[in-house]
This record gives structure tokens, C-alpha cells and sequence, in this order.
């Protein structure tokens, strides 16, 4: 096993922290105070190939491999949660599920735009009534000649106020939804524009105050049947799918947020004194310091296996959900360490780990919940759970242009 980056996964990871320290860094605490996201971020991302890292280069993308996605989000989520969201919601969830489920005229239509970011991207599946439960949705697409009646809300939908493109879930099929069989389920694709769209933002939120997070309502809104997503009745695997890209960026993301912590932490532990010494001697202080430490690696090497398997074109369910799981509960504990190592300025946004603190707290919720993934685990360990193949997989790296 050779842990050594390779050269184009070196070049993706400096030309991601090079953009993050240099374009956010210096006004994070500013935009987190306002609640405010700033759009020219996504235009500076199109046209760094960021947006599009992971696409295949036919498509508008940068054509680099998985594991250099998890670098990306690493280094993004050491800058701000908000950062790393934008990939996961536009690029893992949206992006990546067109590429592999999407016809060759769906690819042109959304994912050059998408990957280049001159469309920006978001994902629909939960609702006010459905979170972890996926087959409690309840917005439904009516067949209509060639056209599709959408009616619904999705809400905690990230860049909702801010996106061009939609990949959204809905019943296509009455019976099976009222018998809760995901297989009524189908993936639309719906656009801004659409008669019918109306989107809006939530406000007062415990953490990524930078990003924006938001809610769709689709009334009567007509989506042609060449925006359908795969097959009718196939919207729960692709939403499952999606869900495998987004936690690895979630998990590579949160690996970013326990190394973001630990640097703050070590710095403030070899400046503060008490008792007549740097706190980073104190034993106490020293323990909180070393689960960071640890936790980073364990938490980096769980996601590189995660990206490798995604470069071999492996099926790689089990191994996300544990990289996600593992990163996002170690980085809500290194966030609460770090605040604890600062002491009473770690209550203040005067340094930056109390906004990782109430960042940290969204990860261990979405993309599955620590609960889900908890009982995910444990079925794969006691052989209750086993993944099947499926019609469509992740493309292999690299991609044949």
C-alpha cells in the first residue's frame, strides 16, 4: 500500500488551499457574523475548475480522480463548513448522479454548465415531514402526456436560494407510495425557471451562518419527461447514490474541521500560560490535543480508502458511511475540545473555534444522522445489511475521455 499523494493530487490540494486562504480566510468571521453567503465564492471556484474537479473533462470538468474531491473538501472545511457544503450539495449529491445515471443529452444539458459554474447545483430529498426516512416524502410527480406535475416542498436544502438546477425526489407511482415501497420513487430534474418554482431562505441558524441553506416549493410545476432522472422508480437508489458521494465529501470535509481545531489549538497552547507555564504542557490540555491528532489521521485515512475504492470503481456504501460517521462525531468532539483548550476566548468568535464548534454540530445530522450510520454499521457487522450491485456505478478513475 502506497499512502504518497500523487503529483495531480498534491496540484489539486495547493490549488484548493491556495484559493481558500487567499479568497475566504480573511473575511470568514465577517460573513459568518453577517449570515451572509457570498456569491462571487462560486464564480472564483467556476473558473479555478473546482466546481467541476471530478468531471470528466468532455463534460466541462477538471478530470482529476476521487481522492484529489476528498483533498478539496479537506482543505475547504479548514477554512469554513460552508466552503466544503458548496461541493458537497453541487458536485457529490447533483453533479456526480448526473454523470452516472444521466443520458448523454442531460450530461450537455446540465453537467458542462454545472461543472464549469455557470449553473450552479442543489439536491432535494428531505422534507418539513421527512428526514432519515427517506419513503416519508410525500411530494409527487403526476404524469402528464410527456410532461411530469411536480407538487412539494424540500427544505435544508443547501444553495437553495442560490441555485440554477434541482435534482429533486417524488412518488410517480400512488399505490406503492401508500405502501411505502421506495420503488414509486423517480429523480427529476427541475430548473429555476420552471413556472411554478419559488425558493427561500432559512434564517437563524446554529452553524455554516456563511452558507445558504433553504427551502423549494414546487406548485403545479411541469417537468418534461427528458428531465427524468433514470427510470421511473428508480429515484431511491439514485438518492442513495447521491447520498455516497456526499458523505464522502461530509467525511473528508469534517477531517479538515478536526486538522482546523488541532492547529488553533497548539498555537494557543504554546502561547497562553497558567500556573507558570504554556498550557500545552498541563496533562489535561496535552490529552484534548492528542484525540485531535489522532482522530485526524484515523478520520484522512478511512476517507482515502472511501476515494480510493471510488477511483477502482468499487462499491463503497459501507466504507463512506464509516469515514463520514467516524470524522463528523470526531471533529464535533474536537470542536468542543478546542473550546475548551481557549478557555473563555474560545466563547468569543474571536478565534475561530467557536464558529467550528457550531459548524461541527450539522455534520453529525445530515447525510444520515450519527444515529443512522450507528445502525448502519452495526448491520454490516452482524450480516443483516449487504450491498447489491447496482445498474449504475461511480465511472472509474481515470476517465475513459
Amino acid at each position: 500500500m502506497n499512502f504518497e499523494l500523487a503529483d495531480h493530487q498534491v496540484a489539486a490540494q495547493r490549488l484548493v488551499r491556495e484559493f481558500a486562504q487567499a479568497e475566504v480566510a480573511p473575511r470568514i468571521r465577517e460573513l459568518d457574523r453577517a449570515q451572509q453567503f457570498d456569491r462571487s465564492i462560486l464564480g472564483k471556484m467556476g473558473e479555478l475548475g473546482i466546481l467541476g474537479l471530478c468531471i470528466p473533462e468532455r463534460y466541462g470538468g477538471a478530470g482529476m480522480d476521487y481522492i484529489s474531491l476528498g483533498l478539496a473538501c479537506e482543505e475547504l472545511e479548514y477554512v469554513d463548513t460552508s466552503l466544503r457544503v458548496i461541493m458537497s450539495v453541487h458536485l457529490g449529491l447533483n453533479s456526480l448522479s448526473v454523470l452516472s445515471w444521466g443520458t448523454e443529452e442531460q450530461r450537455r444539458r446540465f453537467l458542462l454548465p454545472q461543472a464549469r459554474g455557470a449553473k450552479i447545483a442543489a439536491y432535494g430529498l428531505t422534507e418539513p415531514a421527512a428526514g432519515s426516512d427517506a419513503v416519508g416524502i410525500q411530494a409527487t410527480a403526476v404524469r402528464d402526456g410527456r410532461h411530469y406535475v411536480l407538487n412539494g416542498e424540500k427544505t435544508w436544502m443547501s444553495l437553495a436560494d442560490i441555485a440554477d438546477h434541482f435534482l429533486v425526489f417524488a412518488w410517480t407511482d400512488a399505490v406503492k407510495q401508500k405502501q411505502r415501497d421506495h420503488g414509486g420513487l423517480s429523480a427529476f430534474l427541475v430548473t429555476r425557471e420552471m413556472k411554478g418554482v419559488t425558493t427561500s431562505t432559512i434564517h437563524g441558524k446554529l452553524g455554516i451562518r456563511a452558507g445558504n441553506t433553504g427551502s423549494i416549493v414546487m406548485d403545479e410545476v411541469r417537468v418534461p419527461e427528458d428531465h427524468r432522472l433514470g427510470q421511473e422508480g428508480e429515484g431511491f437508489h439514485i438518492a442513495m447514490f447521491a447520498l455516497d458521494q456526499g458523505r464522502y465529501t461530509v467525511a473528508a470535509g469534517a477531517t479538515g474541521l478536526i486538522r482546523a481545531c488541532l492547529d488553533s489549538s497548539t498555537r494557543y497552547a504554546r502561547e497562553r500560560r497558567a500556573f507558570g507555564r504554556p498550557i500545552g504542557e498541563h496533562q489535561l490540555v496535552k490529552e484534548m490535543i492528542a484525540r485531535m491528532a489522532r482522530d485526524y489521521e484515523v478520520s484522512r485515512l478511512l476517507y482515502l480508502r472511501a476515494g480510493w475504492m471510488k477511483n477502482q470503481g468499487m462499491r463503497n456504501t459501507r466504507e463512506t458511511s464509516l469515514a463520514k460517521w467516524h470524522a463528523t462525531v470526531a471533529s464535533e468532539q474536537a470542536a468542543g475540545d478546542a473550546v475548551e483548550v481557549h478557555g473563555a476566548y474560545g466563547y468569543s468568535d474571536e478565534y475561530p473555534v467557536e464558529r467550528f464548534f457550531r459548524n461541527a454540530k450539522g455534520a453529525v445530522i445530515y447525510e444520515g444522522t450519527r444515529e443512522i450510520h450507528t445502525l448502519l454499521q452495526a448491520d454490516y457487522a452482524l450480516g443483516a445489511r449487504e450491498d447489491k450491485p447496482t445498474r449504475v456505478t461511480l465511472p472509474k478513475w481515470p476517465f475513459n475521455e
